[in-house]
C-alpha cells in the first residue's frame, strides 16, 4: 500500500488538529514568542484543507497548491517554513500518483535541508528543523502505513523530551535565553501535534 493523491482526509485531521491545539500552542509560544503560533496553525491548515483539489491525482499538484494556500495565508516565519515544505515535497512529487512508505523518511530529509537552507536554522538549534529530522531518521526503514505511524509517534515525544531542558538558539526565542530551558518549542509542538493527528 502507498499514500496517493486522493488522501483528503490527511488536511482534514491535520486542520482539526490544529484547531484543538490552538490555545496550547498560543500558551507555549507566548512563553517565548508572539503567542500566536496557535492562531496562525489553525488559520493556515483550514485554508490547506480548502485548497486541495478534487480528484487530483498528481501529488505535485496537491501539493503545490497547498503552498499556494500556505503562501497567501500567513506571513509569519513558521508559516514560511510550512510553504517552503509543501514546495519541496511538490517538486519531489511532480507527476507521480502514489508514494512508497519507504519514500517518506527521505522526502522528510529534503523538507529538512530546504527549511535549514531557508530558515538559517542548525540542528540542535531547538526549533521545527530538529523534530523533521528525528521523524526523517525514524522513518527509514518502515514499509507500511503501521509501522510509519508508530515509528513517526515514538519520534515526536522522544525529541519533544530530549529537547525540552535545552535553551532555544534561533528566532525570538533566542532572547529569552536560559529561559526557555524546560519549555517546549512551539514549532516542534505544532509539528508533534499535526503529525500524531495525520498519523491516527
Amino acid at each position: 500500500m502507498a499514500i496517493t493523491a486522493n488522501e483528503e482526509r490527511h488536511a482534514a485531521r491535520a486542520r482539526e488538529a490544529a484547531t484543538l491545539a490552538q490555545d496550547e500552542l498560543n500558551t507555549a509560544d507566548g512563553k517565548m514568542g508572539d503567542g500566536d503560533t496557535g492562531v496562525m496553525l489553525r488559520r493556515l491548515f483550514g485554508a490547506v484543507a480548502a485548497a486541495i483539489p478534487d480528484q487530483e491525482t498528481d501529488l505535485g499538484s496537491v501539493f503545490q497548491a497547498c503552498a499556494k494556500a500556505c503562501a497567501s495565508g500567513t506571513g509569519s516565519s513558521l508559516g514560511t517554513l510550512v510553504t517552503v515544505a509543501m514546495m519541496t515535497l511538490a517538486k519531489a512529487t511532480k507527476g507521480r500518483s502514489q508514494i512508497g512508505w519507504d519514500e517518506l523518511g527521505p522526502l522528510l530529509a529534503l523538507v529538512r535541508d530546504q527549511m535549514m537552507a531557508r530558515g538559517g536554522a542548525k540542528l540542535g538549534d531547538k526549533t521545527v528543523v530538529d523534530m523533521i529530522d528525528a521523524v526523517a531518521n525514524a522513518l527509514v526503514d518502515v514499509r507500511t502505513r503501521k509501522e510509519a505511524s508508530e515509528a513517526a509517534r515514538k519520534a515526536v515525544i522522544e525529541t519533544l523530551d530530549a529537547f525540552r531542558d535545552r535553551p532555544n538558539r534561533l528566532g525570538r526565542a533566542r532572547m529569552f535565553g536560559e529561559r526557555t530551558v524546560g519549555l517546549d518549542d512551539p514549532g516542534m509542538l505544532a509539528f508533534s501535534r499535526l503529525l500524531v493527528a495525520v498519523a491516527a
